[in-house]
């Protein structure tokens, strides 16, 4: 299937991961709400923001709006659906990518950062799936995306490898975003609606990943770039809804197992 002329919310869509998935669907035809928290380069301490994101769709011939959003915040997670199908039409496809991560060890982590990130990264997606489902039901046709990691996987031990501290939060969110979703898959079948969650099969060094060191001493074979994970998110939201659901899966494996080609960056 093609991505022509559907509607697509991208939401962390600044820079990594979330700036190439709304490129991918826009060069394939997709009219793309572009999300985030940073409206203009200068706004954050990392490069990216959503109007540099549109403004290369744009002069590559696709379409794109900029739409500021705090996933944290309720009143912004309904405003961003609501100007999205006033400016473009009814949505087809909501990648939930937006995050905000601390990497602190259990017994100092705050409360404040506890429940921020449980707010983005799984009350946001809840709540965000719950608004547009009523169309995509209506519709009988729809693809959602939940953008998670490695770090839901359990850690393996005892012995554990040094430095495991700190990603215990994280991992609890990302977690519950993949059973949310592999839940939801069920409830949404019979209505055409495709749920899937997609993690880098290895580490995407976006700016986030590059500010916690989180690249450091990782060898190149383990680096994958933003643009694997793109193509794995078109498959995933292009693919038979009937079939091609409720999967946790991970981008190069996706793709192979489609017989997709793995993009290289050559």
């Amino acid at each position: 299937m093609s991505l022509d002329g559907k509607v697509a919310v991208v939401t962390g869509a600044s820079r990594g991961i979330g700036e190439e998935i709304a490129k991918r669907f826009a060069a394939d035809g997709a009219l793309v709400a572009v999300s985030a928290r940073t409206v203009e380069e200068g706004d954050h301490q990392f490069s990216g923001s959503i109007s540099t994101t549109v403004r290369a769709i744009t002069e590559a011939g696709g379409h794109a709006i900029a739409i500021p959003a705090d996933l944290s915040k309720a009143e912004d997670r309904a405003r961003l659906l609501e100007a999205t199908e006033k400016e473009l039409g009814p949505i087809d496809v909501l990648v939930n990518n937006a995050a905000i991560t601390y990497f602190e060890p259990v017994d100092s982590f705050s409360e404040s950062h506890y429940r921020l990130m449980f707010e983005v990264q799984v009350r946001a997606p809840f709540e965000m799936a719950q608004k547009v489902l009523p169309g995509m039901r209506e519709r009988q046709s729809g693809w959602i995306l939940n953008i998670s990691s490695g770090a839901a996987r359990h850690p393996q031990g005892p012995p554990y490898p040094a430095g495991m501290r700190g990603g215990t939060v994280y991992g609890m969110c990302k977690a519950a975003l993949e059973r949310f979703t592999t839940g939801l898959a069920a409830e949404a079948w019979a209505d055409g609606i495709a749920v899937n969650v997609l993690s880098p099969s290895g580490l995407v060094a976006t700016p986030g990943v590059v500010h916690h060191g989180l690249n450091r001493g990782v060898p190149e074979d383990r680096l994958e770039l933003p643009q694997v994970m793109a193509a794995a998110a078109y498959a995933l939201c292009t693919g038979d809804r009937a079939t091609l659901t409720g999967k946790v899966t991970y981008a190069k494996p996706i793709l192979e197992e489609l017989g997709l080609p793995i993009p290289t960056g050559k």
